[in-house]
């Protein structure tokens, strides 16, 4: 695809990964028009995706203003959920939305190499974890780089991307397009631990859930700090409850790892919630309590 050019449509798109944030970027592609092939190995992620995408869909259209103009069951049916890789060998995009650890993220990415195209641009949908460390894991480090995309991905109007040091303009420009063309502003940065949002938002939640920690003040006194005082629309402990507590541990440790920074330790408050399983808005629980699910 030529620097400049708007792609059409029918640019077959990949997903990796069937959680919540896989299926809300394979979301936002097939609402635009694009027919999607989501991977993920486990058939029950699959069929649980498959719910994920019905229910992601009609909140688009109860929330989202003007509405989706294409109907549900024709923008679900654009998605096509796969458990062999060897699906995504046609895509000219593939987004890896695996979980946030180094030792996934690897495994995938060898895999897409073998499995895709080689002209195949692989996006990882990253928190942290440098581009350059994703690259090195392929053959392709020029059509490598991060889609930072946020949660709830067909709910945010803007997406990070990251450029790594070997990425290539060509493989830069098919990501702008594709992008623009789905109605995302992207903000393009450097290649760095956390990049922009998470070496800033990731500090601050930590340092939060150390003051909770700590019995300076609760979780909502906190919070409600940031939103009353400061005029965030939500405050550091509810961004992570939205985030995904898992998510927001695996991002610290990635951080922690890359930087030496100490500053990135997870508390011991984080790491007890989501070792009983309180991950957040997903689980009904994390720093605040979202009702049963």
């Amino acid at each position: 695809m030529s620097s400049g050019s708007r792609p059409p449509t029918t640019t077959p798109i990949g997903v990796v990964g069937a959680g919540t944030m896989g299926v809300g970027v394979a979301q936002c592609f097939a609402e635009a028009g694009h027919p999607v092939t989501l991977h993920d190995p486990d058939p029950a992620a699959t069929a649980a995706g498959e719910r994920r995408l019905r229910d992601g869909l009609r909140a688009a259209r109860l929330l989202r203003r003007p509405a989706p103009g294409d109907p549900p069951a024709e923008v679900a049916a654009r998605v096509r959920w796969e458990t062999a890789p060897d699906a995504l060998a046609d895509a000219a995009l593939v987004v890896e939305c695996g979980p946030e650890r180094m030792d996934v993220k690897e495994r995938i990415l060898r895999t897409l190499d073998a499995a895709c195209g080689p002209d195949t641009v692989l996006a990882s949908c990253t928190s942290a974890i440098p581009v350059e460390i994703l690259a090195g894991h392929t053959g392709r480090p020029d059509r490598v780089l991060a889609t930072h995309f946020m949660n709830p991905a067909h709910l945010k109007d803007a997406v990070e991307v990251v450029r790594g040091p070997r990425t290539s303009e060509e493989s830069l420009a098919t990501v702008l397009a594709l992008l623009d063309a789905i109605g995302k502003r992207a903000h393009l940065v450097r290649d760095s631990p956390g990049f922009v949002s998470n070496r800033v938002l990731m500090p601050m939640i930590n340092d939060a859930a150390a003051r909770v920690e700590e019995g300076t003040a609760d979780a909502e006194t906190v919070d409600l700090l940031f939103t009353d005082c400061f005029g965030h629309a939500m405050g550091p402990l509810r961004t992570a409850d939205l985030i995904g507590l898992d998510t927001v541990l695996d991002s610290l440790v990635v951080l922690r790892e890359t930087t030496g920074d100490p500053r990135f330790e997870p508390t011991a408050l984080l790491r007890g919630l989501v070792e009983r399983g309180h991950r957040g808005r997903k689980s009904g629980r994390g720093f605040h309590t979202y009702g049963t699910r």
